[in-house]
């Protein structure tokens, strides 16, 4: 019995979880998942059957990764994220598979190329999407189903696309709350949400709670 099983987790049987691996209490990992070492996974978070998780990935508590993702290198998921089926992270602007004269494989190791990523609390990145690397996906941002994100997200913002741009603002609850016409800097309002009652403070773009 692994320590992470002590701690009251659960690994499925055909899951691989490597050595080195720190799983929260209570997080539960589905089958064929690979999670490889070096990596640290907070308490009830779920990870999907068939995702694989990079070494040297942190992903905070409560964090839903649904099934078949790919969580490479230098990413960090914060706390309360959710990663929709099929998202893919990347972390090489200039990916090549061999050195330039073609005789050996790059290593996969990180050097001065790999970029990181950081996904803030509480986003929600939909199905089927492609992350850049370099960038941040900012609190309780949503990320529209299929969208290529090349550039990072605001806090609060919508952003659908290929590339991804910001169309509008969500509540903490996920619901959207206005749509922007145009230029997001140019918005400066006080909103709330009609189903929660949250409000909201837009100025020049940028999201505050009021």
């Amino acid at each position: 019995m692994t320590q992470a099983l002590l701690r009251g987790t659960f690994i499925h049987p055909t899951a691989i979880v490597e050595e080195g691996v720190s799983l929260g209490d209570g997080t539960r990992v589905w089958d064929s998942v690979h999670i490889r070492g070096a990596t640290s996974i907070g308490r009830d978070c779920i990870i999907g059957e068939k995702s694989y998780v990079a070494y040297g990935v942190t992903i905070g508590d409560l964090v839903k990764i649904n099934a078949f993702a790919y969580v490479c290198t230098a990413v960090t998921i914060e706390r309360g994220v959710m990663i929709s089926a099929g998202t893919v992270f990347t972390n090489d602007r200039f990916p090549r598979a061999t050195t330039p004269d073609l005789q050996q494989l790059r290593t996969s190791d990180p050097d001065d190329e790999t970029l990181p990523t950081l996904v803030r609390e509480g986003a929600t990145i939909g199905a089927q999407c492609t992350i850049g690397c370099g960038l941040e996906i900012g609190r309780f941002a949503m990320i529209g189903m299929g969208s290529v994100v090349t550039k990072s997200i605001a806090d609060f913002h919508l952003a659908i696309g290929s590339p991804a741009h910001s169309i509008g603002v969500v509540c903490r609850c996920g619901k959207p709350i206005i749509r922007f016409d145009g230029d997001p800097a140019a918005v400066t309002i006080d909103v709330q949400c009609a189903p929660c009652g949250r409000s909201y403070a837009i100025r020049a773009g940028a999201v505050s709670e009021s």
